[in-house]
């Protein structure tokens, strides 16, 4: 059974292959491979660049191969119908991506289907989860997100999704014709939030007739004012991967999500190896409106070794739920703390609390990312002197009247000044919501005015300090560990069963169906451990800093 799979696997591999090179797609010091394990495909470097090709470009796609929301609504088969969906407000640029990715799937004249045949059918993302993995995540903030999302994509389908995917298959008579399910727009979308980069096309590809440019091919009304409206407000909703491996010099682009067949199969390293540049008109590569892949530094890079870009700085959280991976001891994992909307509205005087919060624009939630221990009470850095930062106290525009003193322990506060005023509204006592009535009252009755959401935090910080604020905080973490622990255990077990894998890890490899489908759920529970065992410790580590804060306040406490 494997040595039959594998052989489908190279067939396909080949007509891709073939597809790329017949339609103008040009690999010059790559090709593409599987990366073995059952990590599907990856691009990796051939033998050193043939002579001229000294600019480290490793290879070229014509822009006309990409998938994109501009080129749906070029379709001679169903690019009438999405453009009428598209004007109606019943999908946006992403959803038509998606629904003509499911559409394609099915048309066996699609141009696209040798490309289609080579994507991944499942996924190792949360939203792919069985019950047994999902349980894995239990108490972490992506265990909601998935199943609060799963059913986001449930509801689409059923309401919309299903019934415009059948309606675009009736008009290719060609097109298989089996009930559409859900399954296939649950691919549609990975297929999307795992491939797509946000394209920086030139204006001139865009609009051809505008610039004269006859190197393209796209009609000049491919892209309507209502599709580019949305564009050009949304351009940064993928995280576009563009900011991380985009270099495009073009002074006038049109920020585009899409795919690009044979680039879109490189693979995440924080240290990649590679960035990818559009060229408008052909200076870098000689193939105008293209883009291409290039090394950033050739010499580097071995015959044989994988070519990745860099998806960004991304933590465990967002590369499980996205991509599907995780990254053990990854730098850039965040904690994500929160206070309950449900419980803000049953605390105390909280329709005044809740009014004060709204004219602070105060946030409920907070990101904690792992770097800012490193300047804590327990961090690699604190032992370094600070003195020339407590000449910039953030507090320094919170001072009221002066009679607060500043905290010696401010330079030490890892947690946002922003979710700390938060906080110390939330945390007020009666008493302390008419100390800080009185002041603010100074300002509505000198100036005629409502005071600002500076003013509001400077007020509440003179009357109240930090300890309200950092008591709450520190109940907020222990809150968020005992979720965490309640359903898999403390981060000791989490760190047992990680070894347990790491000594089974050499005997295991694909072979069978039904081992393979064993292997990848061992490898997502594995990663399951690996990113629940990263929220445990962050945790900890964050809720010490707030204990030692909170015992330094109190014995400031004035």
């Amino acid at each position: 059974m494997a040595a039959i799979a594998a052989a489908a696997d190279e067939a396909k591999l080949e007509s891709f292959l073939q597809w790329l090179q017949a339609n103008g797609a040009d690999l010059r010091g790559c090709t593409i491979r599987s990366c073995g394990g059952g990590k599907g495909f990856g691009v990796f470097s051939t033998a050193a660049p043939e002579p001229g090709s000294t600019d480290g470009v490793v290879v070229v796609v014509p822009l006309d191969l990409a998938i994109t929301p501009m080129r749906v609504l070029q379709d001679p088969l169903v690019g009438p119908r999405c453009r009428a969906l598209l004007e109606e407000g019943r999908v946006d640029d992403r959803l038509l991506v998606m629904l003509f990715l499911m559409a394609e799937r099915r048309r066996p004249g699609s141009l696209w289907k040798p490309y289609l045949d080579m994507l991944p059918s499942t996924f190792g993302s949360s939203l792919w989860f069985s019950e047994e993995e999902l349980a894995e995540l239990e108490g972490t903030t992506l265990y909601r997100a998935t199943v609060i999302q799963r059913k986001s994509l449930q509801s689409s389908f059923d309401e919309k999704v299903k019934g415009i995917v059948e309606e675009l298959l009736h008009v290719d008579e060609s097109a298989s014709s089996p009930e559409v399910l859900f399954e296939d727009f649950l691919w549609a979308n990975s297929i999307f939030w795992t491939r797509a980069l946000n394209i920086p096309l030139p204006h001139s590809y865009v609009f051809p007739g505008s610039c004269g440019d006859q190197q393209t091919r796209t009609n000049d009304d491919v892209c309507d004012s209502s599709l580019l409206t949305h564009q050009e407000t949304d351009i940064t909703a993928k995280d576009s991967i563009a900011d991380e491996n985009s270099k495009s010099s073009n002074t006038e682009s049109i920020w585009v999500e899409g795919l690009i067949p044979g680039i879109d199969f490189c693979n995440h390293n924080v240290k990649a190896l590679a960035t990818w540049e559009v060229d408008s008109v052909g200076n870098a590569t000689g193939v105008p409106a293209s883009m291409y892949l290039m090394l950033a530094d050739k010499s580097s890079v071995e015959a044989g070794a994988e070519i990745y870009i860099n998806y960004g700085n991304k933590g465990n959280e967002e590369l499980l739920y996205l991509y599907g991976f995780v990254v053990d001891n990854n730098p850039d994992d965040y904690l994500m703390v929160h206070y309950p909307v449900e419980a803000l509205r049953q605390i105390q005087s909280a329709d005044i609390k809740m009014r004060l919060l709204e004219i602070q624009k105060g946030e409920l939630r907070c990101l904690l990312p792992r770097s800012l221990l490193d300047n804590g009470f327990f961090g690699i850095r604190s032992g370094e002197d600070k003195d020339d930062k407590k000449s910039i106290s953030p507090f320094s525009s919170y001072s009221w009247s002066g009679q607060r003193k500043v905290p010696s322990y401010l330079h030490k506060i890892v947690f946002p000044q922003e979710f700390l005023s938060t906080l110390r509204t939330i945390a007020m006592q009666e008493h302390e919501i008419e100390n800080v009535a009185s002041l603010l009252e100074e300002v509505g009755s000198s100036e005629d005015r409502e005071p600002s959401d500076a003013e509001i935090q400077s007020a509440v910080w003179e009357v109240c300090g930090d300890q309200g604020a950092l008591g709450l905080l520190v109940d907020l973490l222990r809150v968020k560990m005992a979720e965490l622990e309640e359903g898999t255990g403390p981060e000791a077990s989490d760190s047992q069963l990680l070894e347990q894998f790491y000594s089974l890890d050499s005997e295991d490899c694909t072979s069978g169906s039904d081992e393979n489908n064993k292997d990848k759920s061992k490898i997502n529970i594995h990663s399951c451990i690996i990113y629940r065992r990263g929220q445990k410790q962050l945790t900890r580590l964050f809720l010490r800093e707030a204990e030692y804060l909170l015992e330094l306040s109190g014995k400031e406490q004035t």
